[in-house]
């Protein structure tokens, strides 16, 4: 049934970019399934916690607290993060998004989200790329992109969630690179392939290094593979190094990026720890190392 789900959000999705470059539209698809993902396991956690202050028998509860002592108690940020769950300020919550859709400023108004939510949680500092006000599409599809994104159900078991998220991510990620030709492949291999070094290599313990990491996949299956194999994220350190001067896709590899960036690109970087934070992946460090001819990134995921 996903999969027939995935199919109809791809075809949907590809017809509402009309001539927008996928390489561009991209980014804009996949921040968006992000918010929604954030957004919804934020919810879910927040439902929770009002049943469990409310509820007599369970350790969070209130006694003689009232509807707003439960509202004041369901703002500590400590809940959340003990639930690994990312903090959404109110006016970027994806119900707040959704109702948007239709205003002609609805760019300015994610772009103010995702600000919001950056501002919220440190870990997600460059990584939601705000783009949205400057999106070259035609009037109206942006906000048919939000009410198409909402259509996305994660569940409110986060196990269930993360699959769902982790499906839909990978499938846009191999149709959008499919859609880009030859190009496509400077950022994602398919995770048929990628699973099969995966499987060779067993990371079982110790170090894993990805030469050429583009969207993060070895990263991805490594963890897969960790969990089926009943064993610890934490007991494997996986390095990833982009050897291009720019690996994203759209961008010129003999245009420099901006000096911010020191030669590397801000894009690779982005949809890379993206990628790993939609998985559960945490960075222990991120950097700059120089090698192969130049300014590489690199980085370091631990659980």
């Amino acid at each position: 049934m996903l999969d027939d789900i995935k199919k109809t959000l791809w075809a949907t999705a590809d017809k509402l970019r009309a001539n927008m470059d996928a390489a561009e539209y991209k980014h804009l698809v996949l921040g968006l399934i992000f918010v929604k993902y954030i957004s919804d396991t934020f919810a879910a956690r927040r439902a929770e916690l009002t049943t469990r202050l409310t509820n007599p028998a369970d350790e969070y509860f209130l006694p003689d607290a009232d509807a707003q002592a439960v509202a004041a108690e369901l703002e500590d940020r400590d809940y959340y993060r003990e639930a690994n769950v990312f903090w959404v300020p109110e006016p970027a919550r994806w119900e707040a998004l959704r109702a948007a859709a239709k205003q002609p400023d609805i760019g300015k108004r994610i772009d103010e989200a995702l600000t919001l939510i950056e501002t919220e949680n440190p870990k997600l500092k460059g990584i939601l790329d705000k783009r949205y006000a400057r999106a070259q599409l035609p009037d109206g599809k942006l906000g048919e992109l939000v009410d198409l994104v909402s259509t996305i159900g994660f569940g409110e078991n986060p196990s269930t969630a993360r699959d769902v998220l982790g499906q839909v991510y990978e499938y846009f990620l191999g149709m959008f690179a499919s859609a880009e030709g030859k190009r496509g492949g400077q950022f994602y291999t398919p995770a048929s392939i990628v699973k099969t070094l995966v499987t060779v290599l067993s990371p079982h313990h110790g170090k894993v290094y990805d030469p050429c990491c583009g969207s993060g996949g070895m990263f991805v299956q490594s963890e897969k593979f960790i969990e089926a194999h009943g064993g610890k994220i934490g007991d494997v350190a996986i390095y990833g190094q982009e050897a291009r001067r720019c690996s994203s896709p759209g961008s010129s590899t003999s245009t420099p990026c901006a000096p911010r960036w020191r030669g590397g690109c801000p894009r690779a970087w982005t949809r890379t720890r993206r990628r790993c934070s939609l998985m559960g992946l945490r960075s222990r460090s991120w950097g700059w190392c120089r090698g192969g001819g130049g300014f590489n990134l690199l980085r370091e995921y631990a659980a």
